[in-house]
């Protein structure tokens, strides 16, 4: 995962909100848009995040669509965190929006940073260059990003020979101002008292008949004065649509993979390379194209993830082989095992140390002990498997009778037969031995052999006879 920027200098107070309560209709879904996954995480959690990081003591979130879904998501990400929720009734602008978290704040004095829920790629870095630009402790500080194409965004207009004036929405500019390429990237600090008292200003006399938090720049540069910071694009513009959305999560995921470099492990092609926040893989592991890692996974030192595999919140030791295609949900690995290739662990699956789960096995809570071998073409559920066990190819456990799941449970040094039929419940003694081609119903003691075949029937001669005994010109 990133590793987090410096968090800014000194302990001076800093709050922040955090605007996530539009419905984000360019995004055609019935999805609220911050709610959206960047990485495994709802896009909102990423700017949610980085403030914290910055210091931001508390956080208030101004939710409005899917408010509910909004909060349950960030208290879920970031427990225990200093956060607050406040809400946005009706979507009457940005301004609008910031007033609603001023209950919020009541009492507190200090710099408060505002920035939009649909900036995911917004570093704790640049947070922090913003909060650090302000002049003076009246001042507004706001970042900016110069755009080849800036339609759809605000144009910073300067006066002459000096700061910043104001930002004109594009609905609202004209024809020069529209040329303009410098454009508000919707992060903002300013302090408490002029935050309340300007916004208390701010009318809806636009071409929206919203009331813009963009006009804060204006009356800032009237009174205690504003700075604009020139930031990275790739950072701070928002995401406003499903392409936007790809790109985003795109980006963030090369970010994650470059950390994961820098700290010794080996992806053989970052653009075919897919990863969660939060997941952590050890130095002198390899992950081959097209791997995915998602959720909590954790992957130890020394392993080789195989092409197309997938792993989500699954646990894996040192010098584990997982081989192309394998596909492992809530599972654990021990070290020094061997899994797929197409493979499947499903939850609660738990390979000990130095086991073999081989091509087209399924396991579904299911523990394979130490040394046991599973390799060809079976499916395991609900079982105890011990050390040193080997399961022979198409062996499957019956563990479902249409209304309830049954254990099986095989003791250490069993050898269970190619094609076995193990129908749960059902336990195999130490040492026991179960022929191929076997159905077993009944337990088998420790030491035994256990034969549950049908008897072999041959009649000679039964080919040739149903041949002779067709009308002449039928085909066979």
């Amino acid at each position: 995962m990133p590793t987090p920027s410096k968090k800014r200098k000194g302990t001076a107070p800093l709050a922040a909100i955090v605007l996530a309560a539009g419905k984000g209709t360019r995004m055609k879904t019935t999805r609220a848009k911050v709610l959206h996954p960047v990485c495994g995480r709802p896009m909102v959690y990423f700017p949610v995040k980085r403030a914290l990081e910055a210091g931001a003591r508390p956080v208030v979130i101004v939710v409005g669509h899917q408010g509910d879904e909004v909060e349950a998501s960030l208290r879920a990400a970031l427990p225990g965190a200093p956060l607050q929720f406040a809400r946005q009734e009706r979507q009457l602008g940005t301004a609008h929006a910031v007033l609603a978290a001023r209950p919020s704040l009541r009492g507190y004095r200090g710099p408060v940073m505002i920035l939009s829920g649909d900036t995911p790629l917004l570093t704790t870095h640049t947070l922090a260059s913003v909060v650090e630009a302000r002049t003076a402790p009246g001042s507004l500080a706001f970042a900016t990003m110069d755009l080849e194409n800036p339609e759809g965004y605000g144009r910073v207009v300067h006066a002459p020979g000096k700061g910043p004036a104001l930002i004109v929405e594009e609905k609202d500019a004209t024809p020069e101002e529209r040329q303009i390429r410098e454009v508000n990237a919707g992060l903002y600090v300013a302090d408490a008292e002029f935050l309340w008292s300007t916004l208390s200003r701010v009318d809806a006399r636009n071409a929206q008949r919203e009331f813009y938090l963009t006009d804060l720049v204006a009356l800032a540069a009237d009174g205690p004065g504003a700075v604009a910071v020139r930031v990275s694009p790739v950072e701070a513009q928002g995401v406003n649509d499903l392409e936007d959305l790809s790109l985003a999560t795109r980006a963030m995921t090369r970010r994650i993979a470059a950390s994961l470099m820098k700290s010794g492990v080996t992806i053989e092609d970052p653009e075919r390379f897919d990863a969660d926040e939060g997941v952590q893989v050890a130095p002198d592991t390899v992950l081959e194209p097209g791997v995915r890692l998602r959720g909590a996974t954790r992957v130890g030192p020394g392993c080789v993830v195989g092409q197309g595999s997938i792993l989500i919140d699954t646990q894996v030791g040192a010098g584990v082989q997982i081989l192309p295609y394998s596909h492992l949900e809530k599972a654990r690995v021990g070290d020094g095992c061997r899994v797929g290739p197409f493979a499947r662990l499903r939850p609660e699956s738990v390979i000990a140390t130095g086991a073999h789960v081989g091509n087209f096995v399924e396991l579904k809570k299911t523990t394979l002990g130490k040394g046991s071998k599973a390799n060809h073409l079976t499916y395991l559920g609900d079982a105890t498997i011990g050390a040193g066990v080997n399961i022979g190819c198409g062996t499957v456990t019956c563990n479902y009778d249409g209304e309830k799941k049954h254990p099986t449970r095989i003791g250490d040094g069993v050898f269970v037969g190619s094609d076995s039929i193990l129908v749960a419940p059902i336990s195999i003694g130490k040492g026991a031995y179960v022929a191929a081609g076997s159905t077993l119903t009944e337990s088998v003691p420790a030491g035994a052999l256990a034969l549950g075949r049908a008897r072999q029937v041959t009649k000679k001669g039964w080919a040739r006879a149903k041949a002779a005994a067709k009308p002449a010109g039928k085909g066979r």
